[in-house]
């Protein structure tokens, strides 16, 4: 007599139903049984001997049932830029804001005169379309909560824009790094000279993002019998955003130069946007570019003064991302369109007519630059007076490159630190007139935010009044 627990009793149909559930789960899937003839036909003593097939025992083979995934509704994926385009997206009003009583437009002279420190005035409509094609606006500015754009001027707003003035009236050219910690208005100061470059009929090119011209993110090629290197992608885009900024200033001057090399013939005494509209494809921007550069520094032409600035300064003072045929890198003064930038800035190249080069380092996404560092505390240093100590380079160090600190030998550092309370007192007064700040403006509230906001930081003090409201 068989055991109870014998393997052929497991596989006669009758038990079945005493195989434990764990065996028929195994595997994650269901248990499938073959039958043999054995099972269908009776015992094995009537089907002929031990080795015939009727008597074979009957074998389970396991198979593995796969569930039906689940089916997703998460919608169609994003569009080719449509991220980077929401993640740029920039909104300068807010219908919900309380109109500022008394809030006055900005006049040519008003960011120059001494009498408007710490108080608030708003940006002309013309003024603001310019500076949105020139991308001077940042996503990080808390502009969408205001009813339109307004800024404050500062002592060091006043102080840049009485020496382009005079730059202007001695046909000079300042050279002016914008330097500071975070948050303190590094880009927003270059925002309040252009402001100040296009309400007096300036010539403004702006470039926003230097890190956009050496991390290898756009087109490049090499100029025939030159070692620099121009992006005609970026410069394309550079001259149509050129051209809707300085429209009404443009538009009023013709070509002094003949230009027939050109993809389309520009003969003398054409208007200047006829240059600027020749630009229609990538392949020629370079070209157009350096005929309009030429043109806009025409000496006895009547041409108006120019500010070129840039934004991220530490970006463009270091190797590119770029490399050569032989795969070597490629210095960033070695493209074409930012060895011109630093020319200008190291007063190798200048503007006859006179003008402003301004740049401003970064401190949120910036690459370390210890010859732009080094050169910055030598200029302050070299500004303090004689018996400040000028710091050297280190002897041990092999970061630092020449080129850099060629560019930066002879350039003025504008260093932007906290607000003073006046100044801060007519910012909070703004954003309580606007309905974002819900406190009563006094001394003491004043005296609280500075503190809080590190001596007047002006991102530490939107953090600490604004940004807190959203809650």
């Amino acid at each position: 007599m068989s055991a109870s627990n014998c393997l052929r009793c497991l596989v006669r149909p009758s038990a079945v139903a005493l195989v434990p559930r764990q065996i028929l789960q195994a595997g994650g899937g269901s248990l499938t049984f073959t039958a043999t003839a054995a099972t269908k036909g009776g015992s094995t003593a009537n089907q002929g001997g031990r080795n015939s097939p009727a008597n074979r025992p009957m074998k389970l083979r396991f198979r593995k049932v796969k569930k039906k995934g689940v089916a997703s509704h998460t919608g169609k994926p994003p569009l080719p830029g449509e991220r980077k385009a929401y993640r740029k997206k920039i909104v300068l009003s807010n219908n919900n804001a309380l109109p500022v009583p008394g809030l006055e437009d900005l006049r040519p002279a008003d960011l120059s005169k001494q009498d408007n420190v710490g108080t608030i005035k708003a940006l002309p409509e013309d003024v603001v379309d310019a500076l949105r094609a020139m991308e001077a606006f940042k996503p990080t500015q808390c502009w969408g909560i205001f009813r339109r754009p307004a800024m404050l001027i500062r002592q060091e707003t006043v102080d840049l824009t009485k020496k382009m003035k005079a730059a202007e009236q001695d046909r000079k050219v300042i050279r002016v790094v914008v330097e500071g910690n975070r948050i303190t208005g590094k880009s927003l100061m270059l925002l309040q000279a252009m402001t100040h470059a296009l309400m007096n009929d300036w010539v403004v090119l702006h470039i926003p993002e230097a890190q956009e011209l050496t991390t290898a993110v756009t087109e490049y090629a090499s100029i025939e019998n030159s070692p620099l290197w121009t992006q005609p992608t970026y410069t394309l885009k550079l001259l149509h955003a050129f051209k809707r900024a300085n429209e009404k200033v443009l538009s009023r001057m013709n070509t002094v130069y003949s230009h027939a090399d050109l993809p389309q013939i520009i003969p003398i005494n054409s208007p200047l946007m006829q240059l600027i509209n020749s630009a229609k494809e990538a392949d020629g921007a370079w070209a157009v570019f350096q005929a309009l550069w030429r043109e806009l520094n025409a000496e006895n032409a009547g041409r108006p003064p120019i500010l070129f600035s840039l934004d991220g300064l530490a970006h463009i003072m270091k190797v590119s991302d770029y490399r050569n045929p032989a795969f070597e890198l490629i210095h960033s003064h070695d493209l074409a369109l930012v060895k011109l930038f630093t020319d200008i800035l190291s007063g190798a190249q200048v503007m006859p007519n006179g003008g402003a080069v301004l740049a401003a380092t970064t401190r949120g996404n910036s690459p370390r630059s210890a010859s732009m560092e080094l050169a910055i505390a030598q200029r302050e240093a070299e500004k303090a007076g004689p018996e400040t100590v000028v710091p050297q380079r280190d002897p041990y160090s092999k970061k630092y490159d020449d080129r850099t600190e060629a560019v930066m030998k002879s350039v003025e550092v504008l260093r932007l630190k906290g607000l003073s309370k006046s100044e801060a007192r007519g910012l909070l007064e703004y954003w309580a007139a606007s309905g974002v700040l819900k406190q009563r403006v006094d001394e003491n509230l004043v005296s609280e935010k500075w503190t809080l906001s590190g001596n007047g930081v002006v991102g530490e003090m939107e953090r600490a009044s604004l940004l807190t409201m959203k809650a």
